[in-house]
């Protein structure tokens, strides 16, 4: 007897050790090992010039104060940031119940009766009122988890869990380069509104030269319309610069969650402190490291737990029901010797025929294919967002380079034509030309000088951001220190 006791308790640990979940494996990534190279993308640098952009903190990076202390309003304030915070906190209450699941529950309860039964179903033989006090504890329907059904539904919770941890991290770098690239385009579109005004100033100058030119017969009235129609557009450029900024705060705004103050705001982009170089090694498995591709590989394990729940469903359930307590006639004597009860209900459901088993064991597999390929594109869209860098920054300097050359070669046409015009040897359109030619030149160098710190803050983003801070312990001691610097860098110099 002993022997088969001790068999059949060995019986019962090892099937309740049994999992029916796939082995999971991280799957091969699906592009090449390298980062794209040759004409047009940036060039590997030696191993010891790499920063690894997911351990680099984001203050390292973005070293602008200004800019670190929007950031910091946006952390705190930004209510997509505060809702993917929230999810993860309800993904986490979600494993708790998932994970409760598996240990059994223990209820106390009370019951009190009172029935009349007719002569028929009394010894007596006459009618009589029953009354009936119960106190019982006890546990009710625990599932026994023999073949890995709750133990795989925990599991599925967990990564689920974790998945939205993951997307916490990526919508806060997201944040971050969300705010920094909004507070570029502020100080670039000023930068286009302080051209503009220089602009108009020249454009002044020049229409009242021809102005004076034509009351003194000099030049004919077509002259005089081509110099105000310049004056006009500048004047509309400063207006349409003005639209823009405005909208740029308000974009701004709505990241930081509060409105940002005037003092904050860059003045222009030679303003704004230049971003940390980093770059993404030599290896595609730094991708890794982003938040998104973890997530979603935390969601493919999700699957396989769930098609190991998906095939214990096939097994027999075993619950268990068990109460101890007291019942008496009277209250009074509910804890009086002899009113004790027990109760003891093992019981096994086996599934024969159930259509709707098979369908989800079906659905568990395509889950798990589906979440798969959604793992591979993430990674390739991550590929391709790194190499879209790479490109930007093969090129970019010499696409500066270029347009620096031509601002200066456009420039010293303006001045040269000027001069000619002024000496009467050559005509007011050409003098057009060149104005025309200097403003839009500038402007494009302006826009590609956006291009390379936006740039930046992409490769940042996309690399995996960085190691984050808890927010709300250092939030008060970063503000203090970053507001130090803010009014150290607002004082003025002492000549």
């Amino acid at each position: 007897m002993k022997r088969i006791s001790t068999l059949i308790l060995g019986l019962v640990i090892l099937i309740s050790g049994c999992s029916f979940a796939p082995h999971y494996s991280r799957p091969a990534n699906p592009i090449p090992g390298a980062w794209p190279s040759g004409p047009g993308y940036a060039k590997n640098h030696p191993a010891n010039d790499i920063l690894d952009a997911s351990q680099l903190r984001w203050q390292e990076f973005f070293t602008d104060p200004k800019l670190q202390q929007i950031i910091l309003m946006a952390l705190e304030n930004n209510r997509d940031l505060r809702i993917a915070a929230l999810n993860m906190e309800r993904a986490r209450a979600l494993y708790g119940v998932e994970r409760a699941k598996l240990f059994p529950v223990l209820d106390a309860n009370g019951a009190w009766s009172k029935q009349r039964y007719s002569r028929d179903f009394v010894s007596t033989g006459s009618p009589a009122v029953i009354e009936e006090y119960s106190v019982d504890l006890g546990i009710t329907a625990w599932e026994i988890d023999f073949f890995g059904r709750i133990r795989n539904l925990k599991k599925q919770a967990l990564e689920e869990y974790l998945n939205t941890e993951e997307a916490r991290r990526s919508a806060q770098i997201s944040l971050i380069s969300e705010v920094a690239r909004a507070y570029l385009v502020v100080a670039a579109d000023q930068a286009r509104l302080n051209l503009a005004y220089s602009t108009l100033k020249a454009q002044e100058d020049s229409y009242n030269l021809v102005l004076r030119k034509y009351k003194a017969n000099i030049i004919n009235e077509t002259d005089l319309c081509r110099a105000q129609t310049q004056l006009d557009t500048a004047k509309l450029d400063i207006e349409t610069y003005t639209q823009q900024i405005a909208k740029d705060k308000n974009a701004l705004n709505l990241l930081a969650g509060c409105s940002v103050p005037e003092e904050l705001l860059p003045a222009d982009l030679a303003s704004v402190q230049p971003l940390r170089d980093i770059f993404p090694g030599l290896s595609s498995e730094a991708l890794l490291k982003r938040p998104d591709i973890i997530g979603a590989e935390h969601q493919l394990k999700g699957a396989y737990a769930n098609i190991g729940a998906a095939r214990a469903a096939f097994f027999p359930s075993i619950s268990v029901t068990t109460a101890v307590g007291s019942a008496s006639s009277a209250f009074s004597h509910i804890v009086s010797p002899g009113r004790g009860t027990w109760l003891y209900s093992p019981q096994v459901t086996m599934p024969i025929f159930d259509m709707r088993t098979w369908a989800l064991y079906r659905i568990s597999e395509a889950d798990q294919k589906i979440l798969l390929a959604k793992y591979e594109k993430t990674i390739q869209t991550a590929f391709r967002e790194v190499a879209d860098v790479l490109a930007v920054q093969g090129t970019v300097n010499q696409q500066i380079a270029a347009q620096n050359s031509m601002v200066s070669s456009a420039d010293k046409v303006y001045r040269l034509t000027s001069k000619r015009y002024n000496n009467g040897i050559d005509s007011y359109l050409s003098v057009l030309d060149a104005q025309r030619a200097l403003y839009s030149a500038q402007k494009e160098l302006i826009s590609l000088q956006l291009s390379k710190v936006a740039n930046a803050v992409k490769t940042y983003e996309v690399l995996g951001g960085g190691a984050l801070d808890d927010v709300k312990e250092n939030s008060q001691e970063n503000r203090d220190m970053l507001q130090d610097r803010i009014l150290s860098s607002l004082a003025p110099k002492s000549k």
